[in-house]
């Protein structure tokens, strides 16, 4: 489970070990009060249990300046309560690309035919998967957050019922979904990213998979970047980032998606659906599908 955009240089963390109730809580609350890009958070169960039996979870959060402690401190208090405000670890974290580091670990994550894997499982790809090759950098989207998951296999969902000729990929982070779209689909892709670290990551992807000619992504708040907007109407806009953009920038995005065209919408917890669905029915969409993984909701919209 990660949430946020991890900052440039994420030298500061916040640790905790609590229960997975309280883990989940405190990472929705603090992703709530942190602009994108300020913080990341990441919830994981501890490989050592508990003398009780019981799961042990880790939180950790961080940070591109050094943080308030006491207003964190405040926010941990409501979130999973104050017995647990006395274990937090504050600290300075080593330079390294942490992302990157946590990548190595993992094992490849499928969802459907796509594969996305580290340069250390190349073998385990098989001929007729859509193997999607990430170099993780200091930029969200390795794949195994259950929000990029879900927008895989919606993506797959709405390639099993039309032809896609044209795709946008809002906050592409390390450029998963626009990889995927443009090896399934032999087309350019547009794709956007506020953090300039994330953009630099999703170019170096691309070339990695074979897409470079197909991918050019660019720094764009939104779909700010004119560029991105010569590309309408789009068959297909994913947005994974989170809830209040999301709801924000639905009448600007569906103003850029094609009659009978759809939308691919993630970053999302159940709570946030409500609020998310109301801004894009506004719009004249409706829900076609909803994936919840791992705590996190994807939903695929048409006009």
């Amino acid at each position: 489970m990660l949430e946020g955009l991890p900052p440039n240089n994420a030298a500061y963390f916040m640790r905790l070990r609590c229960d997975e109730r309280r883990a989940r809580a405190l990472v929705d609350l603090l992703m709530e009060n942190f602009e994108a890009g300020e913080a990341a958070a990441t919830a994981f169960e501890s490989p050592a249990p508990a003398s009780s039996g019981r799961g042990v979870w880790i939180v950790e959060v961080y940070f591109g300046e050094a943080p308030d402690e006491t207003a964190v401190r405040d926010l941990v208090a409501l979130a999973a309560g104050e017995e647990v405000v006395r274990k937090l670890e504050f600290g300075r974290t080593p330079r390294r690309d942490w992302v990157a580091n946590a990548l190595a670990g993992l094992a490849p994550v499928r969802a459907g035919r796509f594969l996305i894997h580290g340069a250390h499982d190349r073998a385990r790809v098989k001929p007729n998967d859509v193997a999607i090759e990430i170099e993780a950098g200091l930029a969200f989207g390795t794949g195994h957050h259950g929000s990029t998951r879900g927008c895989l296999l919606l993506f797959e969902r709405a390639l099993s019922r039309r032809r896609l000729r044209s795709v946008l990929d809002v906050g592409c982070g390390t450029g998963v979904l626009a990889i995927a779209a443009a090896k399934t689909l032999r087309r350019a892709v547009a794709l956007g990213d506020i953090d300039p670290v994330a953009v630099e990551v999703a170019r170096r992807n691309a070339a990695l998979n074979g897409v470079g000619g197909r991918l050019r992504p660019m720094v764009s708040r939104g779909v700010e970047r004119r560029e991105l907007r010569l590309g309408a109407p789009y068959d297909l806009i994913f947005a994974n980032i989170l809830a209040r953009p999301l709801a924000r920038l639905a009448p600007t995005l569906s103003a850029l998606i094609a009659r009978g065209g759809e939308a691919i919408l993630s970053g999302l917890t159940p709570g946030d659906v409500p609020r998310v669905l109301s801004s894009w029915r506004a719009q004249r969409f409706f829900l076609v599908r909803r994936l919840d993984l791992e705590g996190w909701v994807s939903l695929l919209l048409r006009r």
